[in-house]
């Protein structure tokens, strides 16, 4: 069975991996009804960055802004970095912040790109999502406040997190 023909462990027919696709690019954001979870920052975070929907629509691609600043969600197998293997850190496309390594990269076979950490816990907004009947985790630019996916956990040791983010809140730098 080819990666593409499942989401997560579980195999999938194509249609529903495009249906859930299609699904997920609504969005919801859960800053709508914000819920922080509890977390103590260890240092300050860098100045916030705020900018005004038109500078976002003009810094952003569309997809970035779909997902960054309208909480969408792209479809599985779609973006850039869910097969990525270089060496490097992966940087918010909003702002650069850096959030996380190449070492800490899994392939979740959900499709979309997983770490088991973050490079800087402080560089991550956690927030309660109730979005589609579901109860997760949100995860956030601590910078700029976009969007990029959610927490789970059902990752890897050491950790047992899967961060899940879209590859369109990302941009890629190699480091070695």
């Amino acid at each position: 069975m080819k990666s593409h023909d499942r989401v997560g462990p579980f195999p999938a027919p194509a249609a529903l991996v495009g249906a859930l696709g299609l699904l997920l690019l609504i969005g919801a954001c859960a800053s709508q009804k914000e819920k922080p979870m509890s977390q103590t920052p260890k240092k300050g975070p860098a100045a916030p960055l705020v900018k005004t929907d038109a500078e976002w629509k003009s810094h952003l691609d569309s997809m970035s802004y779909q997902v960054l600043r309208q909480c969408g969600t792209e479809p599985p197998f779609t973006g850039a970095f869910w097969n990525h293997h270089e060496t490097g850190v992966y940087q918010c496309a909003g702002c650069g912040a850096d959030l996380f390594s190449s070492k800490a990269k899994f392939d979740s076979g959900s499709g979309w790109p997983s770490y088991w950490d973050a490079l800087d816990s402080n560089a991550i907004r956690r927030l309660e999502d109730r979005s589609h009947g579901m109860v997760r985790i949100e995860l956030r630019c601590a910078r700029c406040d976009g969007h990029l996916g959610h927490l789970f956990d059902d990752g890897p040791a050491p950790t047992g997190q899967r961060y899940c983010i879209n590859s369109a809140s990302l941009k890629f730098e190699k480091r070695p």
